[in-house]
């Protein structure tokens, strides 16, 4: 999921009125929780509401934990943590890890250079380096303060939707490969048991025929893919059991390294095709692929607990990959068709509505969760 789409998800909300209160604990006057966690499934916890204060932080992130989930994503951008040399801005950050500490929950980090089809963003003192500049000892460090100072982040994703970057710019993956070696041979240095790799669009990929741009990253511990059951012009166009042979089809990209399912959704938008019932018997697919498959998969993420308000899911058309004109002109398969559809998707794939109504997958989510094996 590249940047432009995170305003729906918690990490990169405008959360004024926490800032405003950063001096009060979440931790405080309330015991940690202590119930056993699957650490592999997870669950990207965030709130209907733009504005949200730290007991509402508590209230969604307690709910997320009561399904049994053991892992949460954390989307965390350089430009934002890092906006002057040396200087970091760690405030938002504290607030969102010290609740999934509490929670117990385990952080995948989304910490891209590659974002789809842009790079970055980077800090203005870095510039807008094309990718065989980007800094890699300034890389190393930035993300060796960030996994010393949140020792529950176990996973980290360094590019991200990589299928949509190099679908342009082919003549540039030995560039990135060498970069990816270098930052991840660093990294293991400093933190051997953290876990490192790429993530890719499971349905990018299959959609545009991609396939060789995921066979050439075979890189890292793990491959990441995010998957949504649309087609080029982000319509639900397949069943469940349709959408889980797309799933299967990882094995045959991925033959040699662990999976991680970074962010699997399905909308319940009937702007887009999306029904209730649908949602809830693809995850209940999701999980029997899981169950099917858990030796070879690293961690599997739903995206997410909550839906957005209509029209706050806004995609900027310059960074989202699948929004340049397919059709031509202003009407079928223009950039405004895509990205609205895009934005209808990604506001109503939450398992619980903006009014706090649970759909029927909330209550499957929580049951399969439980079934699962630790």
């Amino acid at each position: 999921m590249n940047k432009a789409i995170i305003g729906g998800i918690i990490a990169a909300v405008a959360i004024s009125a926490i800032v405003a209160v950063l001096a009060i604990s979440p931790e405080s006057g309330t015991p940690p929780v202590t119930l056993t966690k699957n650490e592999k499934l997870g669950l990207i916890v965030n709130s209907p509401s733009n504005e949200i204060t730290l007991e509402e932080l508590d209230r969604v992130f307690s709910q997320a934990s009561s399904t049994g989930v053991g892992r949460n994503n954390h989307y965390l951008f350089w430009n934002l943590l890092e906006p002057e040399k040396d200087q970091y801005n760690w405030k938002q950050s504290d607030v969102l890890m010290s609740f999934n500490k509490k929670n117990n929950m385990k952080v995948t980090l989304y910490f891209s250079v590659i974002n789809g089809k842009t790079l970055g963003p980077f800090p203005d003192w870095i510039g807008k380096p094309n990718l065989g500049a980007i800094p890699k000892d300034r890389l190393v460090k930035v993300l060796d303060n960030i996994l010393t100072r949140y020792n529950i982040i176990d996973t980290v994703i360094i590019g991200g939707n990589v299928d949509a970057h190099f679908r342009y710019n082919e003549q540039d993956m030995p560039v990135y490969q060498k970069f990816f070696t270098e930052v991840y041979l660093q990294i293991k240095e400093k933190h051997p048991n953290v876990k490192i790799g790429n993530a890719f669009s499971l349905h990018g990929t299959l959609n545009k025929q991609l396939e060789h741009i995921v066979k050439a990253f075979q890189m890292g511990d793990f491959v990441a893919f995010s998957y949504f059951p649309v087609d080029l012009l982000n319509d639900i166009v397949k069943t469940p059991e349709e959408a889980r042979e797309d799933l299967e089809k990882i094995f045959e990209l991925v033959p040699n390294r662990q999976v991680g399912i970074f962010e699997i959704s399905w909308s319940t938008s009937s702007f887009v095709n999306g029904t209730k019932p649908d949602q809830a018997e693809f995850l209940k697919t999701t999980f029997d692929f899981y169950n099917q498959n858990e030796s070879k998969i690293e961690f599997l993420t739903w995206y997410r607990q909550y839906d957005r308000p209509e029209g706050t899911c806004i995609i900027d058309p310059e960074e989202v990959e699948g929004s340049v004109s397919v059709g031509g002109g202003s009407g079928l398969g223009s950039s405004e068709f895509v990205i609205e559809r895009l934005s209808k998707y990604i506001c109503n794939a939450g398992l619980i509505d903006v009014e706090g109504k649970p759909k029927p997958a909330w209550s499957e989510f929580s049951r399969q969760v439980q079934m699962t094996k630790s």
